[in-house]
């Protein structure tokens, strides 16, 4: 729901003003800020039915005790919080005129007066308001990621459940100055927008990492993976719980920014061969060596891509046509130390055919830049990754090859793109190793400390 400001001043101010404004103590505890629960006021009835809505259902159930101001007509700490953040939407993508936020200003000074009527207008335009914000900001997100499935954008929530939510805080001042209706991150970057001064490259960074954290909702469980800095945490009640070094794609194959559900792990897994490499790596590699280096590294060249395809004899393919291109070979490496998805890899569908898998390849994860990967993403510890997942325990070795694995419950997974990284408690550029957000890569900043977001 969103009722613009400026009409309901105008349905506020009608005839329908003259309902007294009562000061009464109010049965039934209150969550809400301690000095307008204090006030033990009430609001008028009539007025706030007259807005109707949602508005109108959540004051009624809560017996018309005022959340923002208190019994002397005076802003709250949540409503100075919401202020501070309209008067700087722009920050959020949001155009500050669609929120009226003079017409706000006007009428939280006119409450001061204490006049019932005044108090009451104040009251519900300061909800609207806010109602208005958070509905806003969650439609203004996710542009650049690709979801494998809507649920997995900010969803729109209807204005009842959006001042529940802030009801229900144990303080209102923080819940709104904090932001906890979005991603942990955002709040974090939004406040140090302030204090980057006139660095125009660092302005320019932040603004464009907050664009894409504000297309990753707060979820209970969820995996984050920053390309920019190759890290991953897993988030679990908008905490941070654990965090690991990733390898990521390289300049020229980039790991895309995308958003899907984790679904299930396969240990003891076949290495499927792209077919680039095929020719690049494997075919050339074949002319130089003989045969003989297929054997050496568990490769198997089979008949086609089905699910249950024959095994040909190497010995029978032309590999400089091969290595020139000119074959469309299937090639898988068998599950062995050596095999590069390592131990474990884990699915979840998506249209670049991207997933998380283990590599033999663990001294690449003590570089400081680690955009190494044909796209996928390459874990520090997939067992203990597999163990967080699975909440428990998680076997990699198996007796076959490609064990399927189901997770108890998929687990949302966000790839995101953030060149601004914390430093001694200010923001500073990090690297951007894929020029989307500077003309240069930027290592002014080291890499975040294992277990703390990039906020």
């Amino acid at each position: 729901m969103r009722v613009g400001l400026r009409k309901m001043v105008s349905s506020l101010t009608s005839g329908a003003m003259i309902g007294a404004l009562t000061w009464a103590l109010a049965p039934g505890p209150l969550a809400a800020e301690p000095a307008v629960a204090a006030a033990n006021a009430t609001i008028d009835a009539d007025m706030v039915r007259k807005a109707g809505g949602e508005i109108y259902t959540f004051y009624a159930e809560r017996g018309y005790r005022p959340l923002w101001l208190d019994g002397q007509g005076q802003p709250g700490p949540g409503a100075q919080a919401l202020l501070e953040l309209l008067a700087t939407a722009s920050i959020d993508g949001i155009d500050p005129a669609r929120l009226d936020l003079d017409a706000l200003k006007a009428a939280i000074a006119s409450a001061q007066s204490r006049s019932p009527a005044d108090v009451t207008r104040a009251e519900i335009l300061t909800s609207n308001a806010f109602v208005t914000y958070v509905q806003m900001l969650r439609t203004t997100a996710g542009d650049a990621m690709t979801y494998e499935h809507p649920n997995l954008r900010p969803q729109s929530v209807p204005a009842y459940h959006i001042l529940k939510d802030s009801q229900n805080a144990s303080s209102l001042g923080d819940y709104v100055a904090q932001m906890r209706w979005m991603h942990p991150l955002y709040a974090t970057l939004r406040g140090n927008l302030t204090t980057v001064g006139s660095d125009g490259s660092l302005k320019k960074a932040l603004m464009s990492s907050l664009a894409r954290v504000r297309g990753i909702p707060n979820s209970r469980r969820q995996v984050v993976v920053d390309v920019a800095s190759a890290r991953l945490w897993m988030y679990e009640d908008g905490k941070p719980v654990d965090s690991m070094r990733v390898v990521v794609g390289k300049k020229n194959t980039p790991t895309p920014l995308l958003a899907g559900y984790i679904r299930y792990a396969i240990t003891n897994p076949y290495w499927n061969v792209p077919s680039e490499m095929v020719a690049s790596n494997i075919a050339s590699n074949v002319v130089r060596r003989g045969v003989g280096y297929l054997r050496a590294g568990g490769y198997q060249v089979l008949s086609d891509w089905s699910a249950n395809p024959g095994i040909v004899d190497p010995a029978t393919i032309n590999w400089r046509v091969a290595a020139r291109g000119g074959l469309d070979l299937r090639v898988r490496q068998l599950p062995n130390g050596g095999n590069f998805m390592g131990k474990a890899k884990f699915e979840f569908p998506n249209p670049f055919g991207i997933y998380l898998h283990d590599t033999p390849q663990k001294d690449l994860m003590l570089r400081s830049a680690r955009q190494f990967s044909g796209g996928c993403i390459r874990l520090e510890d997939a067992q203990r990754f597999g163990r967080w997942l699975m909440r428990g325990d998680f076997q990699t070795e198996a007796d076959r090859p490609e064990v399927k694995v189901d997770l108890p419950a998929p687990v949302p997974i966000y790839i995101t793109y953030l060149t601004v990284q914390a430093v001694d408690g200010r923001m500073a550029l990090g690297p951007d190793p894929y020029g989307l957000d500077l003309r240069q890569v930027l290592m002014t900043a080291s890499a975040p400390r294992s277990g703390t977001p990039p906020s």
